[in-house]
């Protein structure tokens, strides 16, 4: 007798009688309009006045639904038009649309397209709308300014090496207020002592001040005074625009103020980074089935490898990369916090996954987490990092007391009222 693995009603496919494939570059998108079984195909460039006149070639033709390839950001400019003229489109992942290899053409790609979309075979990628993409370029934007600087504040701790200076070797930030001082001091030709040290330090650096003295003793030439003053003068400008931008998105998001407030009560998940998860996923959980699949569209959960009844190690999906990295960042974070049930989880798997795997899989269950809480509107409550005890109480004892004789100590096991 065969197995019956599943059973589930099929729907029909979705299927459109008139429908456009548009084969998008940088200067022109081929358009294959398909109406039941003929194909009209026209060729537009990419300015704004000719797509707008492929838009509405398209509404006259009375097109059903338009599909495109996300081809780096040449997608972007034609998605704006047709959303403004309300004609309906989806953009569609590069690795769904394959075609035969050694027949590719601008014409036959947009054939493809068409005939793919005309029997609801593509499937369309995640585009938020027109207020939420602008949220998304403002906290990317941010966020590719904040590792500018660090980049350029790790240029300058080289720099200061290059001139035999071992600031970093006492204090902790180079980019500190005491930190800066005795850098602008030592670039203007200012040799320090151990009478005007104190002059430049906090009292908290009062204790270090014999090592501050022996760190700034340093050769600078004139060149790499230069160089150092120009790094600086661009840490400074990338600091000035990081606070006007997080400004600009603090008040664009207050709306959502609960929310960040109720992400930011989990642990490893900081006011900066519940802002990256709203802008780039949004509020609207209802677009995501279950949470494995807004984990899955995150990046942070294993893929599919089962053969043959066994099932491998499967590889985690790209996902969307901007969150999965801010997830695995705020994982690094909560694992360094006791007690809690994602130090627990990382414990656990950290012994035959290694670090990398586990935390990924505490990003994982962050991810679990922030799609209850935003679909259900609840706050984060810890599972605690007692959890896992609770399971296979029996097999543990067994567990521990063997390893226990394994020592050569015979153990005594108290009943307790």
């Amino acid at each position: 007798m065969p197995k019956e693995i599943t059973s589930k009603e099929v729907k029909d496919e979705l299927f459109y009688e008139r429908c456009c494939g548009l084969d998008v570059h940088k200067k022109t998108v081929v358009a294959c309009l398909r109406d039941g079984k003929k194909a009209a195909i026209r060729e537009y460039g990419t300015m704004t006045g000719e797509l707008r006149e492929l838009a509405m070639w398209l509404r006259e033709s009375g097109c059903q639904m338009a599909a495109m390839e996300s081809t780096g950001s040449y997608w972007k400019p034609i998605y704006n038009i047709l959303e403004m003229l309300e004609i309906d489109v989806i953009v569609v992942n590069a690795s769904h649309l394959k075609n035969v290899p050694g027949r590719k053409t601008d014409v036959k790609d947009s054939e493809w397209i068409a005939k793919l979309l005309s029997q609801g075979n593509l499937r369309a990628s995640y585009i938020p709308d027109r207020e939420q993409r602008d949220r998304k370029e403002l906290v990317r934007y941010r966020r590719s300014l904040i590792r500018e600087r660090s980049r350029e504040i790790n240029r300058m701790q080289k720099m200061l090496e290059g001139a035999n200076i071992k600031l970093t070797s006492v204090v902790d930030s180079v980019m500190g207020k005491s930190s800066r001082a005795l850098v602008n001091a030592t670039m203007n030709d200012k040799k320090i002592t151990n009478d005007d040290v104190f002059s430049y330090i906090s009292s908290n650096l009062k204790g270090k001040a014999s090592d501050i003295v022996k760190a700034m003793d340093g050769i600078m030439s004139k060149t790499q005074k230069l160089l150092l003053k120009a790094v600086l003068d661009h840490i400074d400008d990338m600091t000035k625009r990081i606070d006007e931008l997080t400004d600009s998105i603090d008040d664009d998001m207050k709306k959502y103020e609960e929310m960040i407030d109720n992400l930011d009560a989990i642990p490893g998940i900081g006011k900066e980074s519940a802002q990256v998860i709203i802008s780039e996923a949004g509020i609207d959980m209802d677009r995501f089935p279950t949470a494995g699949h807004f984990a899955r569209w995150a990046g942070v959960c294993p893929g599919n490898n089962d053969s043959a009844g066994k099932k491998g190690r499967g590889k985690a999906y790209k996902g969307n990369s901007v969150l999965k990295s801010t997830l695995v960042q705020c994982a690094q974070s909560a694992v360094l916090t006791k007690n809690t049930f994602y130090r627990a989880q990382y414990d656990k798997l950290i012994v035959r996954r290694g670090k990398n795997r586990a935390k990924v899989a505490v990003a994982h269950s962050m991810a679990i987490s922030i799609w209850h809480m935003l679909k259900h509107k609840v706050k984060f409550r810890d599972l605690g990092a007692n959890y896992y005890n609770q399971f296979n109480k029996e097999k543990k004892v067994a567990m521990y007391l063997k390893k226990i004789m394994e020592l050569g100590y015979t153990p005594t096991i108290l009943a307790q009222a």
